[in-house]
């Protein structure tokens, strides 16, 4: 009886000890990520406008919620123009600094590359660099004389014409469509339906131009990051798995298709959840390159959830959509996390 009461008191010593190495993180936790939380939700459902005191907000429910996703108008058109605009920055960038991160941690993590050390710092510059100085140089490259037009006009021998990138509101899908001859006026009458406050003509409308230049930036910005992650789960990688590989006569491509890729998998997961937080969560590369122009082209919902506490006064309803945010990502992370898999399924 005294051993067992010995036992549950050390267990309960243990349990304590825990208990107080883990609190510095849970107050912290609690303080900077919980209580915001609980805050938004709740002021999501007052009419604040963000000058008053918090005790002047009156409660009104669900009411902004139902300005964003039920009740048409303004405020319906721009939160869904701005989740259009968003999951198209998705569906472009992440894939993209996914797959090119992949392949220059594969090219860094050679044994016969020379200067490896150079690369990689070369690679991963852009990611430690601010994104504000980048996006001001970005914003001169894309001018109508800038580097970018001038460098394509080379390469082309002057027959590339000069596109105004920043203020080009044309759709990628709708440029396409028109080269084969479908516009507006010729295409079907369903394509004028609304639906969620935009016809479906606008949702095919695909990223503008303007927000393809952005995509391209923030690729380039965000492809060093992803490598480095890369490249410590591929040096993590047990060298003997390879050569029995080779013994066996496997080729290259197959080492890599069934030996790197599987191995991959959780840091494939971690790095396409960075990409989709940082994504749905793009806001500083707006806020300097476009302030969602030209015609809400560039619009994003973090821009959006700006706009409307700061320059309109309404932080409530950016509140609301901040919410709204919050369980798009949260919804998209656990599809992914089904998709693609976690170390826990290994």
């Amino acid at each position: 009886m005294a051993a067992a009461s010995g036992i549950k008191g050390e267990d309960r010593e243990r349990a304590i000890a825990g208990w107080l190495f883990m609190s510095p993180t849970i107050l912290i936790f609690g303080v900077f990520i919980i209580i915001p939380i609980l805050f938004a939700i709740y002021f999501s459902m007052t009419d604040w406008n963000g000058i008053s005191p918090p005790r002047d907000a009156t409660f009104i429910g669900l009411d902004n919620y139902q300005r964003i996703l039920i009740q048409s108008g303004i405020r319906q058109s721009d939160f869904f123009k701005a989740l259009k605009n968003t999951t198209y920055f998705a569906l472009g960038v992440v894939p993209a600094q996914t797959l090119i991160s992949l392949l220059l941690a594969v090219i860094v993590n050679q044994a016969w590359l020379r200067f490896k050390g150079f690369f990689r710092t070369t690679y991963y510059f852009p990611s430690i660099t601010s994104s504000i100085a980048i996006s001001l140089m970005f914003l001169f490259f894309y001018q109508k004389s800038g580097l970018i037009n001038q460098v394509l006009s080379a390469l082309t021998f002057g027959r590339w014409e000069s596109i105004a990138w920043m203020s080009d509101p044309r759709g990628l899908f709708h440029i396409l469509l028109g080269a084969v001859g479908i516009t507006i006026q010729t295409a079907p009458e369903w394509v004028q339906t609304q639906v969620l406050g935009l016809t479906i003509w606008d949702w095919i409308s695909g990223p503008s131009i303007a927000l393809m230049a952005i995509m391209i930036m923030n690729t380039w910005t965000t492809i060093g990051t992803m490598m480095v992650i890369f490249l410590a789960a591929l040096q993590n990688v047990p060298g003997y798995v390879y050569e029995a590989a080779q013994i066996d006569g496997a080729s290259a491509w197959r080492q890599f298709r069934s030996i790197t890729l599987p191995l991959l998998r959780p840091t494939l997961f971690f790095v396409i959840t960075l990409g989709l937080i940082g994504t749905y969560q793009v806001f500083d590369q707006i806020y300097v390159m476009s302030s969602g122009g030209p015609a809400k082209t560039t619009l994003t919902v973090a821009y959006l959830v700006y706009r409307n506490g700061f320059t309109n006064s309404d932080m409530g309803m950016a509140a609301a959509i901040a919410v709204l945010l919050f369980i798009i990502i949260f919804t998209l992370t656990m599809i992914q996390r089904r998709i693609t898999g976690s170390e826990a399924d290994l």
